[in-house]
């Protein structure tokens, strides 16, 4: 979703928004960018700062992926109100800050 959105190509801004180290993107991204899924370019004047972006393949498998993931949401969300969801949510948040995640 972070690729999809279109904020978050930088790759360290990714891992950031994913909540995972760098290190474990990259391995994920190598995998994801031999399978054909996404591709990656180093940005001109910064050899540091890659860009990463979903091929047509990756974005098939996105596409297909999708429907499955909004059904398993709605299961998990099934028989709460809105205001439980967002309590919820905001206690997760709260826990979240408290471990220093960004």
């Amino acid at each position: 979703m972070a690729l999809k959105q279109g904020d978050h190509a930088a790759q360290r801004d990714l891992a950031a928004t994913i909540g995972i180290e760098g290190a474990t993107l990259t391995h994920h991204l190598n995998h994801m960018e031999a399978d054909g899924l996404v591709r990656r370019h180093r940005v001109a004047g910064d050899r540091r700062n890659q860009v990463v972006a979903l091929t047509s393949a990756g974005e098939a498998l996105f596409a297909s992926l999708l429907g499955a993931v909004v059904a398993f949401d709605q299961q998990l969300s099934d028989g709460f109100t809105g205001r439980e969801l967002a309590s919820a949510r905001a206690l997760l948040a709260r826990l979240r800050a408290n471990t220093g995640a960004s």
